[in-house]
């Protein structure tokens, strides 16, 4: 799962010192601040590639101060006010609450500690970010539900819209960009904000959109991501649905793609963990180590929050993963195996589409 970025133009983070004038050796302390743990990416995927490659980039003596804060925006900020009290060299935030922690950004840019906002784009004064673009995501969620209802979706189509937590900024560009696409071609028939991601709220409230639209009448539902669409799945089994509706997620969720492997959802979207992470590793050590032509390079892209403008940033780009390429995107980049993915329960599913 390692990441070139020779190739695409962009130097070796740790070049030599003749490209700046570094700030720090390789004794760097990275404060890791990651959201939550219903998402299974941020323990399977996003903290142990990022503490690899920091290691990788700092000859084993740079380090990582991990915290994740069980989706509690008190408590991340809590957790980030140790870490500019411990005087971490920089901070790689991935916020609860994108407008909550704003606070806290500012206290760190007054310490002198740099903030990279990782993955949702938190306000404050933050000196970089990295995420996948999210409009994109939503936007393939979109279009791929289309493709679900065979090409031929007109406004009679009732769709359920299942979107994130209002705290997360993320979530409101996932809509957008689903709704770019759903607008005019079918009706949305219901639609929900879900606190805090959480799957067990979008059973709840699928269970009310069931009983609001008539479970024979809904012809798909977009869920933005893939906890979200087992609470749904969840939701229209208790009602008595044995064939599922077009079910779309995201984050390629091991349980996803079994889902969609057996058939009860769609798709989901696959983002590279890898390539994110170890990404954003290396702006955090270009950044603390004074190599501005390594991080210019690494940010190419600008992005707005609410705060700020012109923010430097890079936005990796992202799979509709469905049943007939889970071989060419997990599997052919090391998330999965065949044998994670195909367990007895999924045998069938599995040879049906060429899985061995």
């Amino acid at each position: 799962m390692t990441l070139s970025l020779a190739g695409c133009g962009m130097l070796d983070v740790s070049g030599d010192s003749s490209s700046a004038s570094p700030t720090k050796g390789d004794d760097v302390t990275i404060g890791l601040l990651l959201p939550e743990k219903a998402n299974t990416r941020y323990e399977d995927f996003d903290y142990p590639i990022i503490k690899k490659q920091v290691e990788s980039l700092t000859k084993k003596r740079g380090s990582v101060d991990y915290q994740n804060a069980d989706q509690d925006a008190k408590k991340q900020a809590s957790q980030m006010q140790k870490m500019i009290d411990d005087k971490v060299d920089i901070i790689l935030l991935d916020a609860v609450d994108s407008h909550a922690i704003a606070g806290e950004v500012k206290k760190a840019k007054d310490a002198g500690i740099p903030v990279i906002a990782y993955d949702r784009l938190a306000e404050g004064p933050i000196d970089a970010y990295i995420s996948f673009d999210n409009e994109l995501v939503g936007e393939v969620q979109g279009r791929t539900l289309l493709d679900a209802l065979g090409g031929n979706a007109d406004t009679s189509d009732k769709v359920v819209m299942m979107n994130g937590s209002l705290t997360d900024p993320n979530a409101k560009q996932f809509k957008a960009g689903a709704q770019s696409e759903l607008n005019g071609k079918v009706t949305i028939a219901a639609s929900y904000d879900t606190k805090d991601w959480k799957p067990e709220n979008a059973e709840a409230n699928m269970t009310q959109a069931i009983a609001k639209i008539g479970k024979d009448n809904i012809a798909a539902v977009y869920s933005a991501n893939d906890g979200m669409a087992a609470g749904v799945i969840a939701a229209l089994k208790k009602a008595g649905v044995t064939k599922m509706p077009p079910i779309t997620g995201q984050d390629a969720e091991l349980a996803a793609v079994q889902r969609i492997v057996a058939g009860d959802q769609y798709m989901s979207v696959y983002k590279s963990y890898p390539q994110e992470a170890e990404a954003a590793a290396q702006m955090a050590v270009a950044k603390v180590q004074g190599h501005d032509i390594q991080f210019d390079a690494l940010t190419q892209d600008t992005v707005d929050s609410p705060t700020d403008k012109d923010i430097p940033a890079q936005l990796v780009t992202v799979t509709a993963l469905t049943r007939k390429n889970i071989k060419s995107t997990v599997i052919a980049d090391g998330i999965y195996t065949v044998s994670q993915i195909c367990t007895s329960k999924f045998a069938s599913g599995c040879a049906s589409i060429g899985l061995k």
